[in-house]
């Protein structure tokens, strides 16, 4: 009896914290429900691509504070391509994102963002760019370490602040 009771208080806890966290990105969802939909990406975009992880876009500033809405705030598997036009983060299980070249405030290579914390300085490629008046933060984690430099590199150009 002891032992069904302890199965059946451990499983309300983790459907309490389930809930909890459910109805937290819910709520964040319509906090930032003003943020205007994204730009359409480009079909003819040709670039250098870099392969890597998605980690996630923040307030930029704010590491934690994740961008829930248009998908902003989904980790994935990714290819980051690099062109004239702008990034474009083609996902694995989300919607691709496309970050004009005019939107580019910024690149930093750093430690952390929402959803990714590495023991590296700069394990990560933090782009910062604007959209619909908000300046944002996108993390990218290069599978390779090799491929950071090169391609911090080349959105520095792209922006025009080496």
């Amino acid at each position: 009896m002891k032992t069904a009771l302890g199965i059946v208080g451990t499983l309300l806890v983790i459907g309490a914290g389930w809930f909890g966290m459910y109805r937290g990105w819910r709520n964040r969802q319509q906090r930032q429900a003003d943020l205007a939909p994204l730009p359409a990406v480009p079909a003819d975009v040709k670039g250098a691509k870099t392969e890597g992880v998605y980690v996630a876009t923040t307030t930029a500033g704010d590491w934690m504070d994740r961008i829930a809405v248009h998908e902003l705030g989904v980790r994935s598997t990714a290819d980051l391509a690099v062109s004239e036009a702008g990034l474009i983060f083609h996902r694995q299980g989300a919607a691709d994102v496309f970050i004009p070249a005019d939107h580019l405030t910024g690149v930093r290579t750093d430690r952390g963002i929402a959803g990714k914390v590495t023991a590296e300085a700069s394990g990560l490629v933090v782009v910062t760019w604007t959209h619909d008046g908000h300046e944002l933060d996108t993390g990218f984690r290069p599978r390779r370490k090799a491929d950071t430099a090169p391609l911090t590199d080349s959105i520095s150009t792209l922006i025009g602040a080496e």
